[in-house]
């Protein structure tokens, strides 16, 4: 029985002996199915820009109810912890010189009968500025309480950081799609897009390597497979095991991290087919330009690492630079980052995604078909 010019019982004899390769060993079904769920559990908690207990180091030279009201209100926030009381200016920046606070805040002397008198209350803050996305987030928070109702509030206006008075302004504020400003929300469903996409890479290129490697793809070649069997043989498995982790990943970020999934997830499984034959189509390329398993490792990671960087998932890519924007373009994970972000959170239905989705099968088959060309001329 064929399809085509290929021989079906073949094709399913060499997919079945693919999957017994793969799961034959338990390190190996633990590192399909596990590796996958391990990743998803230790990126969804450490990659996170949320500020949680910042330690603080407080100067408060007024020492009055209004002063300890305003510590207090910074601590019960959550974002801060007060880890040191300075009895000295310069013990501020000694403890941002040493790196023992992210945050130090002077209370001057007059502060409670400023707001009393109804005049600009100053206090000044200051930010440890290394990392500053860290910085910004806190400096956000701060200011967010110190403008709050009971402490800002009150007098001709409010209080700002670094003595800088700010007009009376009633700001009212929502974020939509993430109420919460959880960047977990946001982080996750880009995690589970680079899972997908490095297990991708990683079963087509070392699989079919490691044949090349032990003398077994010779041995497949003289078969009387042919080299879209091969292919065929190597690929599908490849694809399985991709849908069965996007579904392992998906339900640990819904039932663990309680990501809300609000569109279709038909619509996602959909953009994945096409997600998962680009990974399919660039794996299998990286296996006809590497001779070992070593060499394809090394080779799958030179193009993964800045896929990443230029995906948008670390860094926003309005900010890069033009040429890198342009760059991105190219980019699958980019693409499947919009879809996968505005399916779980946004509820965006095919309307708005196709520009992506379209996109996606663009690259899929394009990247499929001319890995799977070459690939043909290194078998043949």
């Amino acid at each position: 029985m064929t399809i085509g010019p290929l021989n079906l019982p073949r094709l399913l004899q060499m997919v079945r002996k693919e999957f017994r390769q793969m799961l034959r060993d338990p390190r190996s079904a633990r590192m399909l199915f596990g590796a996958p769920i391990i990743q998803l559990l230790l990126f969804g908690y450490a990659v996170n820009t949320d500020v949680r207990n910042a330690r603080t180091i407080v100067l408060d030279h007024d020492r009055t109810a209004q002063s300890r009201d305003l510590i207090r209100s910074l601590t019960a926030s959550g974002y801060f912890r007060i880890t040191q009381v300075a009895t000295r200016a310069e013990e501020l920046v000694e403890a941002l010189d040493h790196g023992d606070a992210l945050l130090a805040i002077e209370i001057p002397r007059g502060f409670a009968a400023d707001r009393a008198a109804g005049r600009q209350a100053a206090v000044q803050v200051l930010i440890d500025g290394t990392s500053s996305n860290t910085a910004t987030v806190a400096l956000g928070y701060v200011t967010r309480i110190l403008q709050g109702p009971g402490i800002g509030a009150q007098g001709s206006g409010s209080l700002s950081p670094g003595r800088q008075p700010t007009p009376p302004l009633d700001l009212r504020s929502r974020a939509w799609f993430n109420p919460d400003l959880e960047s977990r929300t946001y982080n996750v469903p880009g995690v589970i897009a680079t899972i997908v996409l490095l297990m991708g890479l990683l079963l087509t290129a070392l699989a079919i390597v490691r044949e090349r490697e032990i003398g077994t793809l010779e041995q497949l070649m003289v078969s009387p497979l042919s080299p879209q069997e091969l292919m065929l043989g190597k690929t599908i498995p490849v694809v399985i095991v991709c849908f069965v982790d996007l579904l392992l990943v998906t339900a640990v970020a819904l039932l663990w991290f309680g990501i809300p999934l609000r569109g279709s997830f038909a619509l996602l499984l959909l953009a994945s087919s096409f997600y998962i034959l680009a990974g399919l189509g660039l794996g299998l390329f990286i296996s006809t330009i590497s001779n070992t398993q070593q060499e394809a490792f090394m080779s799958m990671f030179f193009f993964f690492l800045p896929a990443i960087i230029l995906s948008g998932f670390m860094y926003p890519i309005d900010s890069m630079p033009q040429f890198f924007q342009y760059l991105t373009l190219l980019n699958p994970i980019r693409h499947f980052l919009v879809v996968v972000r505005g399916v779980f959170l946004k509820a965006a239905g095919f309307d708005v995604l196709w520009p992506q989705i379209a996109t996606l099968a663009v690259m899929g088959f394009a990247v499929l078909a001319f890995a799977a060309g070459r690939f043909r001329k290194t078998t043949a």
